[in-house]
Parts: C-alpha cells; structure tokens; sequence
C-alpha cells in the first residue's frame, strides 16, 4: 500500500472537493449523463431511499432521475473529513443539507400528506477511488439524515431564479 505525501493528500482533497461539488450541481440541475460519469462501475449505495443496496450505478441514477424528475432540488454538502487508505482510495464525510420540492405532482406516501416537500440535514458516508485516468470517482456513498421537516403545502410557491445554470459555463 503506497502511503501518500501530504502534498499528495491537499491535492487529492481537492479533487474530491470538486467531485462532490460536481455531485451537487449536476443533481440539482439534472445533467443525468454527466452525473452517472462520477461513479465507479461498481459502486454501492445505502440509505437512497426504497433503492436496494446492490442497485448498479445505472439502477441509482435511473432512479434518482426519476424522483427528481418534477422536482425543485438544492443540495449543500460541506465541512468534509477524509482519510486516505492508500494513494488511490480515500474515505470522507460530508455535513449535508437539502431542499427538496414536489412540483405538479403529490407525493406518493402518505407519510408526506399535507407537504409539498422537505428540508433536511445529516451526512454523507462515501468512499472514493482513483481510476486509471486519474479522476476520483465515487466507489461507495450512505447517505443518512438526523432531520427531516416538511414543506406545508400551503407555503409560497418558489419564484424562478433571475438565470439557469450555463450547461458549459466550465
């Protein structure tokens, strides 16, 4: 097992702060072909909703493309810890907060009766592996909340941002 610098390390946190920002921003903005390039082929999921833990990646983006299809999405992940188990494979944790918002559409479970949708925090438990071309890569990630709190249906409706996302801003 090759221990990294710590030179090797800062450079490494790095691209894996700017893969979890990648995370974020093509979840929110749903680029579903982009967002699936930042897992490895074998990647496993915990704690995504009914998705069962040996879903394939395609399963997982599938299916989180199809819950966020009528959605309004902002997900926030910072204050990550990491620890590197080699120069190739890194585990982190990140804080995390989201906004989820129906559109148009009820939500299936009655659990969520009377909600347009939630607000949430917890972490994000992840592994990460470097490939062969160099870039990290999602190879695990558990997702787990500490609170959720519903979005009365009876809220303001969102007010659309001044400017979308440019697709090929970077």
């Amino acid at each position: 097992m090759t221990t990294p610098t710590a030179i090797d390390r800062l450079l490494a946190i790095e691209d894996l702060r700017q893969l979890k920002a990648r995370y974020c921003r093509l979840l929110d903005t749903k680029r579903w072909q982009d967002f699936r390039a930042l897992f490895a082929e074998d990647c496993v999921f915990e704690g995504m909703g009914n998705l069962p833990v040996s879903a394939s990646v395609d399963t997982f983006v599938n299916h989180v493309s199809r819950r966020h299809a009528h959605t309004i999405t902002a997900h926030h992940c910072h204050t990550p810890e990491f620890r590197f188990l080699s120069s190739g494979e890194a585990r982190g944790i990140w804080a995390m907060e989201d906004f989820v918002e129906w559109q148009g559409v009820e939500h299936v479970s009655p659990d969520w009766a009377g909600f347009k949708g939630f607000r949430a925090c917890g972490h994000y438990e992840e592994a990460y592996r470097l490939g062969d071309d160099g870039q990290w890569r999602f190879a695990f990630m558990r997702l787990t909340r500490l609170r959720m709190d519903g979005v009365p249906a009876d809220s303001p409706a969102p007010r659309a941002g001044a400017r979308q996302a440019s697709a090929d801003w970077l």
